[in-house]
């Protein structure tokens, strides 16, 4: 019996080898985060950024409890879209969020510089390179989890 056309594939299952690879990367681009300083409150924030840009439910359900976890408020996730308008976020949080959406979106070249060099005002060079990569990554498991259509299971609140 044939699936019906428009079932998804679960690519990370079907072909579970790059995505072992990936995985891996991930856990490097933690490591370095480590190294450059980024605490996991800063990284969430990435994740959950680049989820919400790429309309990702399965990363974003997996990400904003890790935020909560690592410390990040549920009112900065509340108001994590329109974040430019905010208070709520520190210089180093909101320079890794300028990356993030530029990673992302990758917009013309005068506003990719404009948002680097902002971003590098509060960041070291380390620090940049790794949230680039963790946009980067994030981007591709969003990806992964839309194309196979990973499903977000109801949890029970507390």
């Amino acid at each position: 019996m044939q699936p019906p056309p428009d079932a998804r594939i679960w690519i990370d299952k079907q072909t579970p080898e790059p995505f072992h690879a990936f995985s891996a990367v991930a856990v490097a681009v933690q490591h370095a985060a480590e190294a450059a300083g980024l605490h996991r409150d800063v990284m969430e924030l990435v994740n959950v950024r680049v989820s919400q840009i790429n309309g990702c439910p399965f990363c974003l359900n997996l990400h904003t409890r890790a935020a909560i976890e690592a410390g990040v408020t549920q009112q900065q996730l509340d108001v994590l879209p329109a974040w430019r308008r905010s208070d709520l976020f520190t210089p180093l949080q909101r320079a890794a969020l300028v990356l993030a959406e530029t990673t992302t979106t990758l917009p013309d070249e005068e506003t990719l510089t404009r948002e680097y060099a902002l971003a590098r005002q509060h960041m070291s060079d380390d620090q940049v390179s790794v949230v680039i990569w963790a946009a980067t990554t994030i981007g591709a498991f969003n990806r992964v989890s839309i194309m196979s259509r990973h499903p977000v299971r109801v949890r029970k609140e507390n």
